[in-house]
């Protein structure tokens, strides 16, 4: 492995998920991934006897909660610094996780923009060393980990409205042409093909023409996000 390359381990409990995960940390630049494990038991075992820079930590596993398993690590004398990836939205859980050490949050599902933008950010702050010139420099560092606001909606998308139609369409299965997406959430058929097709150019989605019916073929958008 090359000098300077920050060195991951991807703690994750459904095997799927962790080769993924596993898979976009090893397409960004001066990141590797040192392990892939699936519960806390086998991360500290990995931890004992492999050089780890970054866990990428889903904090609900089969044998504890992850801010539990940071607790052991740190009280082990593990200083590994940590990235929770998690679908909870449980603020004082965030609070807790901070407290111990954490320094970025994921929510489930991501993108490989998402996380290589943690991923770049967590870097950028790892290489500030020396002693800082004054507040500036300190304010600077810190905010190397901060995420920018998101981007703004297009024009006439409201977020709410988003929302909706990212819920119907993940619970899809066989996904949703825009007509079915309209019906679920009670819009248009073009306001919904509009969202639908953001979703498509967030990476978000994916669309293909549903054959077998009679004139134009429809699309039929499916759920991608991870």
């Amino acid at each position: 492995m090359s000098a300077g390359v920050i060195r991951v381990l991807v703690v994750e409990d459904d095997p799927v998920a962790a080769a993924a995960h596993a898979l976009y940390v090893g397409r960004v630049p001066g990141f590797a991934v040192s392990g892939t494990v699936h519960s806390g038991t086998e991360a500290r075992r990995h931890l004992d006897h492999h050089p780890v820079d970054l866990l990428l930590l889903d904090l609900f596993l089969p044998d504890g909660h992850g801010l539990q398993l940071v607790r052991t690590l740190r009280a082990a004398g593990h200083a590994a610094d940590i990235i929770a990836v998690t679908s909870a939205r449980d603020l004082a859980m965030v609070r807790e996780g901070v407290s111990l050490g954490v320094v970025q949050y994921v929510l489930k599902p991501f993108t490989f923009a998402t996380l290589r933008d943690r991923l770049l950010r967590y870097a950028e702050f790892r290489a500030t060393t020396g002693e800082a010139s004054g507040q500036d420099e300190v304010d600077r560092a810190l905010a190397a980990l901060r995420a920018p606001r998101p981007a703004a909606l297009p024009k006439g998308l409201t977020a709410a409205t988003l929302r909706a139609v990212t819920d119907v369409l993940r619970s899809a299965a066989d996904g949703l042409t825009a007509t079915e997406a309209a019906a679920d959430v009670g819009i248009s058929r073009i306001t919904a093909r509009r969202y639908l097709e953001h979703l498509v150019d967030t990476a978000r989605a994916a669309r293909a023409p549903q054959y077998g019916q009679v004139g134009r073929p429809e699309l039929r958008y499916r759920w991608s996000g991870h």
